[in-house]
Formats: C-alpha cells, sequence, structure tokens
C-alpha cells in the first residue's frame, strides 16, 4: 500500500503558516534567493537548491562522467560518493573545467564537481521551500540555524516528498541532516556532518531494448505498465567532517573526512526485450538481492601561501585516502512473457527469490601529490601538480579465485594562464588521472559490474575575454582519451579501444542590460573510436555522445511590476549514436522550458513564488541508458515552489 505524501493544496498553507514561527530573527539561510542565472560564473555547469543549468552536470563533462572518474570535491577536498550527498546539506554545485578549474590543486580530466556545503548561518534563521508539478509531485523542505553561542551553531534539514517522474513511476521519500560548527579557538574551524535519505515504493520504470537496428515505438505518456510489486527500496547516508587550522605565517591545515553509505533493500529491473515495430514485446523482471556499497574518503591538505608584492605562491602538500567496498551479482531473471508497450502488467512475483551468491569488490587507492599555484598579477597565473598513487583493487566471485588488480603510478598536471590584456587571458593545460568507469549496463551478460579503472588524458586551452563589468565570454579547445567500454561478441561490457573526445566550448555569462542576465553555454563534440575489436562490430562514434549540446538561459527583470521576474531555457541537443554498430542513432532534441518568479514579503519575511512551464513544445522521444537500450524522456509538464525565509 503506498504512503500518504502532502498534497499539492497544502503547499501555500504551509509556507505561509511559517512566517508565524519564531522572531524577526536575521535571514540565516536565504532560500528565496536561490537563482542559477544570477548566481552562476559561467555556463559550464551550476545548480542551486531547485535551479540548475549548464551545459555540463555531475554525469557528464565533456562526454564523460566526473563522479564516475572520482572527481568529486566537497569544499575542494576529495570525496567518494557511494550515493549523492543528500540537498540538505550542499548549498551549490559546480562543474569546473578550462579556466574554470584554474586554481584548484591537482585539476582532473572530466572536470571537477565541487560541492559548497550548506554551512549554519551567523545568526539563527530558517527557510522552509514547498513544491509540487501537476504530474502530483509533492514536497516539503526545512532548513535552518540555531545559534548556540558565539562559537558554535547547529544547522539543520528535513524534506517529505512524493515525487512522479514522467514514465508514471512515483516514489515516497524523506531525508533529514545535522550540521555543527564550532570555533573552538581563533582561527580554527570543525564542521562535523550527517544526512540519511530512504526512498519507498519507488517503481523501476520500464528499459526498452529493439529486436533489430531501430528505435523502439514510443510508449504512452505518463503511464506505468510494468508490475506494481517490482519497487525499489533504499537507505542512503552521509557522514562526515570538515576542519581547518590556520597556523600563522601563511600555514594553512584542512582536512576532510567522508563515509557515505548505500543500502538497497530491494531492486529491480524493468526489462521490455525483443520489441518489434508495433510494441509487442517480451517482459523481463530481473531483481536483485539485497545490496551495501560502503565508501570511506577524505584529504588531509597542508597548504603554504607566500606573498611576494605583485606575486603570490601557493604550495599543497595532499594526502587522499579511499577505501571502498561494493556488492553485486546475486540476480534473479524472472521472464514474464508476451506484452505490449502500454499494457497493463498483472504477473505475479514468485513467492520467495532464490537470489544467488554476492560478489564483492574492495578498492583501496591512496595519493600522496605535491601542487603548486602561482599568481603573478595582472601577468597570468601557473598550477602544477604531481602524484604517486598508489591503488588496488580485489574482487571476489563466487566459485573463482580472488582477483586482483594492482597499480602504482605518477599522474600529473599543469597549466597555464597570461594576461594579454586587462579584459583577455588565455590559458592551456594538460592532465592525467587515474578514474573509474561506472557499471556495466542493466543488458549486458556483467550487468551491474564495476568496470576497471582507467587512464585518461587531457589536453585544453583557451580565453576568457571581459565584455563588461560583469559580462564574460569564455571559450575552447579540448581533447580526452580513455579506454571505450562497449559489447563483445559475448555480450560482456568491456575495454574495446579507445575513445578520442575532441571539441570546442564556450560559456557566455553576466547582465546584458541591469535588468537583463544570460547564461549561454554550448559544446561541439567530436568524438571517435579508434582501435576497436574483440569480436563485435563497432561503429566511428561512441554510444551516448551527442554532436553538440547547446544551453541558453535568460532572466528578465521587469520594470511593471517589482519583484517580478521571467525566465526562459532553450537547450538543443544534437544527434546521438545510440548503439555501439552505429546502426540507429537518437535524433536531435530542442526543449524550451518557461518561467517566472515574484519576490514579495509577508510580515517582514522574504517571500518567493516560482512557476515553470517545463517543455513547453511536448518534445517526447528516448535518451540513452546504454548501448542499444532506451528510456523515454519527460514530456510537458508545469512545477512550482514557495520559497519563505524566516
Amino acid at each position: 500500500m503506498r504512503r500518504t505524501a502532502p498534497a499539492v493544496w497544502l503547499a501555500p498553507g504551509l509556507a505561509l503558516g511559517a512566517l508565524a514561527l519564531g522572531s524577526a530573527a536575521a535571514r540565516a539561510q536565504d532560500r528565496s534567493g536561490d537563482n542559477a542565472v544570477t548566481q552562476a560564473d559561467d555556463a559550464f555547469g551550476f545548480s542551486v537548491g531547485r535551479e540548475g543549468l549548464g551545459i555540463y552536470n555531475q554525469a557528464d563533462a565533456r562526454g564523460f562522467s566526473p563522479t564516475d572518474a572520482g572527481n568529486v570535491r566537497i569544499d575542494g577536498l576529495y570525496f567518494d560518493p557511494a550515493f549523492d550527498l543528500s540537498e540538505l546539506l550542499v548549498d551549490s554545485t559546480a562543474i569546473k573545467v578550462g579556466l574554470s578549474a584554474q586554481g584548484y590543486p591537482f585539476a582532473a580530466p572530466s572536470g571537477i564537481v565541487d560541492m559548497a556545503l550548506r554551512r549554519p548561518g551567523k545568526k539563527s534563521g530558517a527557510s522552509l521551500v514547498v513544491d509540487g508539478d501537476l504530474l502530483s509531485s509533492a514536497g516539503a523542505e526545512l532548513t535552518g540555524t540555531v545559534r548556540l553561542s558565539g562559537s558554535l551553531a547547529l544547522g539543520y534539514g528535513a524534506k517529505v516528498a512524493r515525487t512522479a517522474f514522467p514514465d508514471g513511476t512515483n516514489n515516497f521519500n524523506h531525508g533529514q541532516a545535522l550540521a555543527l560548527y564550532w570555533q573552538p579557538a581563533e582561527g580554527i574551524e570543525l564542521i562535523p556532518f550527517w544526512a540519511l535519505y530512504n526512498d519507498y515504493d519507488d517503481e523501476s520504470g520500464p528499459f526498452y531494448i529493439p529486436a533489430g537496428s531501430t528505435l523502439p515505438p514510443l510508449a504512452p505518456r505518463r503511464q506505468y505498465d510494468g508490475p506494481d510489486w517490482a519497487d525499489f527500496r533504499l537507505m542512503a547516508g552521509t557522514q562526515g567532517l570538515l576542519g581547518s587550522a590556520q597556523l600563522g605565517r601563511g600555514w594553512t591545515v584542512r582536512l576532510g573526512a567522508f563515509r557515505s553509505v548505500f543500502e538497497q533493500r530491494t531492486g529491480f529491473t524493468n526489462l521490455l526485450v525483443d520489441v518489434q515495430p508495433d510494441g509487442s514485446a517480451n517482459r523481463v523482471v530481473i531483481a536483485d538481492p539485497p545490496l551495501r556499497n560502503v565508501a570511506l574518503s577524505g584529504e588531509l591538505r597542508l597548504s603554504r601561501t607566500v606573498a611576494e608584492g605583485p606575486r603570490q605562491h601557493v604550495v599543497h602538500l595532499s594526502l587522499r585516502e579511499r577505501d571502498a567496498r561494493r556488492q553485486f551479482d546475486g540476480s534473479v531473471e524472472l521472464v514474464l512473457g508476451p506484452t505490449r508497450i502500454g499494457t497493463p502488467e498483472d504477473g505475479l512475483p514468485p513467492a520467495v527469490w532464490n537470489f544467488g551468491p554476492v560478489s564483492k569488490q574492495r578498492i583501496r587507492q591512496d595519493s600522496l601529490g605535491l601542487a603548486y599555484n602561482g599568481r603573478w598579477k595582472k601577468v597570468g597565473e601557473l598550477g602544477l601538480g604531481l602524484s604517486r598513487v598508489r591503488y588496488r583493487m580485489t574482487t571476489d566471485l563466487p566459485g573463482e579465485p580472488r582477483a586482483e588488480g594492482r597499480s602504482d603510478l605518477w599522474l600529473y598536471n599543469a597549466n597555464l594562464a597570461a594576461t594579454v590584456t586587462p579584459s583577455l587571458s588565455l590559458y592551456v593545460g594538460y592532465a592525467r588521472g587515474l578514474e573509474e568507469s561506472g557499471l556495466a549496463p542493466p543488458n549486458a551478460a556483467n550487468r551491474n559490474a564495476p568496470l576497471p579503472a582507467i587512464i585518461t588524458n587531457q589536453k585544453d586551452g583557451g580565453f576568457r575575454l571581459a565584455l563588461g563589468k560583469k559580462l564574460k565570454l569564455i571559450g575552447g579547445v579540448f581533447e580526452l582519451t580513455r579506454p571505450n567500454f562497449g559489447f563483445d561478441g559475448a555480450n560482456l561490457f568491456r575495454p574495446i579501444g579507445t575513445i578520442r573526445n575532441r571539441g570546442a566550448e564556450f560559456s557566455l555569462s553576466g547582465p546584458l542590460t541591469p535588468r537583463l542576465d544570460v547564461v549561454a553555454g554550448g559544446m561541439l563534440l567530436d568524438a571517435r573510436v579508434q582501435g576497436a575489436g574483440g569480436g563485435a562490430a563497432v561503429g566511428r562514434r561512441p554510444v551516448g555522445l551527442p554532436s553538440h549540446f547547446i544551453n541558453l538561459n535568460l532572466n528578465w527583470r521587469t520594470p511593471w511590476l517589482a519583484g517580478l521576474a521571467l525566465d526562459s531555457n532553450v537547450s538543443f541537443r544534437g544527434r546521438t549514436m545510440a548503439t555501439t554498430d552505429n546502426a540507429v542513432a537518437v535524433p536531435a532534441r530542442t526543449v524550451v522550458n518557461l518561467g517566472a518568479r515574484y519576490s514579495f514579503k509577508v510580515a517582514g519575511r522574504d517571500v518567493t513564488a516560482r512557476a515553470q512551464m517545463i517543455n513547453l513544445f511536448d518534445s517526447y522521444g528516448f535518451r540513452i541508458a546504454g548501448p542499444g537500450i532506451y528510456r523515454t524522456n519527460g514530456s510537458r509538464q508545469a512545477s512550482f515552489y514557495l520559497a519563505v525565509d524566516f
């Protein structure tokens, strides 16, 4: 029986009722001011609260995944997530590539995902956000600070939501988070934090696998036709500690220590295989046993800053540690038989799932590195990094001897930015990294198996041009190389050849007029598969990488009503190869979103009402979930939220 969630019509009452709570304390969270267009530094990728934009994200930067690659940071310190950090703890997230990554020690290929921790405020206060959409989603989120003393503050967060998805599935979820800020002495800060997320009744949306070299027919919008018992149930959590101390004479020590847990109680994969042009197919449901993944990670960094007139030198000595334990395999396949896309499924599950033995994998990685960043005012900036990495992976498969992989290698990076004129800078960079590759897709013979670590290389260069006081244009070119993963003749998903991603990117961000802000970005990508083999037909282009992606965001503060702003987002995604042999491609897609926000005050409190029409022209089609496997993308919908600071 599905749990009851907050109804959409309760949202305005919940938010306005919050105005009566507490005194007129200074705002501590200011969630009513969240606006990605006005807060983003560039168009490469930025999110704050429920607002997000950019040509890249945590799963895709320059054609690869920064998260899978191990390039996630919390306040700049190394973090290995078994599950995403709770949004209750994240103030904002930025994707750093090229010039935007200048100054980050140990720059990595595939970009950097830097999450800014939501720290307890200097004064007590809170924010309440309630939201909903016409798909029947509804939720409420409360974040705030209780100031306990001059040196101690408690931050808290809680959320509850029923989330409905465009493919007709939905879930009920709730989360909680705490963060404590403590300043035991001048120049010393400690921030321990904790978060827990629970997800219930989360149906497994369908994956479509056609019988031939064609796209499947489209499913009816907003209709879930899978078995009602194929629900995910999961728990995830993060515990961590951020610390810093000023040691005097330009010395600083920083510490980040994190534990990330993902625990799947029940899990299913809902496959429609051998899909025919008329929509007929066979339904196969794969049930997973309870699985638990745990990742311990962190970084200890000692930094020395030396000022020398117009020059500043910073040297970092860094120790990074990682211990990740993963579980996979043991699944059971249930063939439910012939069906048709859009036809409800009434097949019953077995009384008992006879799961097989679970495979286990452990990854231990440590890195000792030295980095330098030098800045010379009106001249330029130089960044250098060198790390010695020790990587160990052990895999225990049922009935087989333990497999061990070992790597001891040097990783390095260098980047240089030169100030040509007060408004123009040029840069070049190179980075070599050791990266994870994610998991094998659901239709592989080795489904969900962790893929081996790989070496990646990146070369890039470009410019930054100031077009005004705050308006700036960034442009660049890049080339990345890494092993390509695809299906071999035995349907194993494994390295097949090499991917070479060569492309160009640009970002325009800032105010065009006193009332109109723009964040526009684009990527043109020439991706190639080289040296492929292994008994499978492999095309020239890798799966899942579009030929181009362009994203335009505008925010206009209207002159006729103070506090009212209108916004728009237009994105263009190019044609994308969908199968390893390049026989099938997903066509280009254009999506238009329109929105409005109205900021006002009630009883002295800041309030923002926000509404959006998403996918205005109802562009409906497929997205790629792996070579030859598809899911539907979102259709048109309307959403809103109301944010109150008090």
